[in-house]
């Protein structure tokens, strides 16, 4: 079954970070990069079981992937999540169907998967226009910060991820 590793960079997001953690079950494992926080987020990231490393100057959002793998273990996707967005059901659910088609043969071949967000505001939650690219396989190298840039070709995932703006 292809693996499949959460990466969220963290800064004080204490109070947020468990609710997208929780989320991951469809995960093999959670990578966590913070950014000095100052809060409870390292002690939340442990508590749901992620693996948490400090961000330093120069590694690509895969580099702390493959730096974080024992060589036995590898890591063949990344799955980008900020700290205050959720993973919804179906979206969880197609995870686990595109790991169980790969292990059948007959997942479509794909250079990268997008999802659609729905973001909450003031006056309710807004669907987000375009979907955005976060499942890339770990050779990857094609970044807008701390997510993967757009790829026009991935396949869009049945599901959503949740933007939450407040706390």
């Amino acid at each position: 079954m292809a693996s499949i590793t959460a990466l969220l960079f963290t800064q004080n997001d204490g109070l947020r970070l468990g609710r997208a953690l929780e989320t991951l079950y469809a995960c093999d494992d959670i990578l966590v990069v913070d950014h000095g926080s100052r809060d409870a987020t390292v002690r939340v990231a442990r508590e749901y079981g992620a693996k948490v490393v400090d961000a330093r100057p120069g590694p690509s959002p895969a580099d702390y992937v493959r730096s974080c793998r024992p060589e036995s273990a590898k890591a063949e996707w990344i799955l980008c999540l900020d700290p205050h967005e959720s993973l919804t059901e179906k979206l969880a659910a197609s995870l686990f169907e595109w790991k169980s088609e790969l292990v059948r043969g007959e997942a479509p071949a794909a250079p990268a998967f997008s999802v659609f967000l729905r973001e909450e505001t003031a006056e309710g939650w807004v669907e987000v226009p375009a979907a955005q690219t976060r499942l890339v396989p770990l050779a990857w190298n094609s970044w807008k910060g701390t997510l993967p840039a757009h790829e026009p070709a991935a396949i869009t995932l049945e599901g959503e991820v949740l933007r939450f703006v407040f706390p």
